[in-house]
């Protein structure tokens, strides 16, 4: 396992190295600059300005120097956050972003697994189709249309909760984001499971199972679900990070100061260093999500080992 896990780190760095080397070039090659807002001043100033970031040297050295930076940890200074650098802005904005997110996910599974398992028991039934049906309205609605939609109803309407804010991250600021956040998760986690529960209880295992008498509580709890589980737990890598990246609009529309906002302004912005650094970290963030699923699906089935 050991191997295992050291072997797919090694392969991250390849993978890293392309993500990075993309956004480098789309992010200067795009229109405009991070000084573009401040052309009133001096052409001195201005000079000083793009020397003091290195902007004047030729693009190839700046990527090489941002990639030494890069080893030793630093992502450099904000272009537009004055005093702060980019590290200091992720770890401000990520902590509010992963406990939205993971809390939508949360929500997610609790809502989406109990959903999928009871269409699959109850299939072709009133109930399936309902299930499904409305899975397929989750999916099919993106969520920056549903957050608006909430935000009006349930903050401007009805009075209820807060249609905007994060107020030191109480409670009901957090809740219209989390339920705009998991409506979609919950659509493709109950339909995910439906369909591999469907599978697993037509395998032959289970009419095995099933012959020896046990009851069909036992069959699905102590047979069934572990394996139907297992592309619900290869789903929730790139769903957990793609969650959390996911809030990028969220955040925006409810004014939360997570990572995902420092994102759009720092793109609207020109803010280099900033979007560049917020790509790296989720980057990694979806390469170590992808890895933990893969320790956590050979727990789930014995039969795979990583080590062979």
């Amino acid at each position: 396992m050991l191997s295992y896990t050291l072997k797919r780190l090694a392969q991250a760095i390849p993978t890293m190295l392309i993500v990075i080397t993309i956004a480098f070039f789309l992010m200067r090659i795009a229109p405009g600059g991070p000084f573009d807002g401040e052309r009133a001043l001096p052409p001195e100033i201005e000079a000083n300005l793009m020397a003091a970031y290195h902007l004047d040297q030729p693009l190839w050295q700046q990527y090489i120097t941002y990639l030494g930076n890069l080893l030793q940890g630093d992502f450099g200074p904000s272009f537009k956050y004055k005093d702060f650098s980019v590290t200091e802005l992720i770890m401000q904005g990520f902590p509010v972003s992963l406990q939205i997110g993971s809390l939508a996910m949360l929500l997610a599974l609790a809502i989406g697994l109990p959903l999928g398992i009871i269409a699959a028991l109850k299939r072709n039934s009133s109930i399936d189709y309902m299930v499904m049906g409305t899975a397929l309205a989750g999916i099919a609605v993106p969520n920056f249309v549903v957050a608006p939609l909430l935000a009006l109803t349930f903050g401007v309407l009805l009075g209820w909760l807060p249609a905007g804010g994060w107020d030191g991250g109480a409670i009901p600021n957090m809740i219209l984001p989390i339920v705009a956040l998991s409506i979609q998760q919950i659509a493709y986690i109950a339909r995910m499971m439906r369909a591999s529960m469907i599978e697993v209880m037509s395998s032959h295992y289970i009419r095995t199972a099933r012959a020896k008498g046990l009851s069909e509580r036992e069959v699905v709890w102590r047979h069934a679900l572990r394996h139907a589980l297992l592309p619900v737990t290869s789903y929730l890598g790139p769903a957990i990070a793609g969650i959390i990246t996911g809030s990028v609009v969220i955040e925006q529309i409810f004014g939360i100061p997570g990572i995902g906002r420092y994102f759009v302004q720092g793109a609207l912005n020109r803010d280099y260093t900033l979007v560049m650094g917020t790509v790296v970290f989720y980057g990694a963030l979806i390469v170590l999500m992808n890895l933990i699923v893969d320790l956590i699906y050979s727990a789930l089935d014995p039969q795979i080992r990583y080590d062979d």
